[in-house]
């Protein structure tokens, strides 16, 4: 697991004084930097050799977040599969769960414009993360 620790911003707030609902899909793709990382160390994020892209994410809200507390995002790996892996987080505020979701990253050839396989190394470093059931 990887946690990350975020304090809300004032521009983070909705009318209603509440963290937006926008802004913990943000921290969740900052949490997932050090997957990228796996398969590209310098996070150069090159068009030529980054290998990674978003398919899918979906939340669930299931509790609100506030202004004046910091967020532990909690960050695992759900899922591996030949071409894709699925990445799951969580958003906890003064011991709740607030928000939680998955994140479905497919490993691809930007120039070619297809999927291809996880390399096995990528697969044992995101495997030594893998969510618990």
């Amino acid at each position: 697991m990887f946690t990350i620790t975020v304090s809300p911003r004032f521009g983070d707030l909705d009318v209603l004084g509440h963290i937006n609902n926008a802004v913990p899909v943000i921290w969740f793709e900052t949490a997932r930097n050090p997957l990228f990382q796996i398969f590209d160390s310098a996070l150069e994020l090159k068009r030529e050799t980054f290998p990674l892209i978003l398919a899918h994410a979906d939340y669930d809200y299931v509790g609100q977040l506030y202004f004046q507390y910091e967020v532990e995002i909690k960050t695992w790996i759900a899922r591996i599969g030949a071409k894709s892996f699925t990445v799951y987080h969580e958003a906890w505020q003064q011991e709740r769960l607030c928000v939680k979701g998955n994140a479905v990253i497919v490993h691809y050839d930007f120039n070619a414009e297809h999927s291809t396989l996880i390399p096995e190394d990528k697969k044992k470093l995101l495997a030594e993360h893998l969510l618990e059931a």
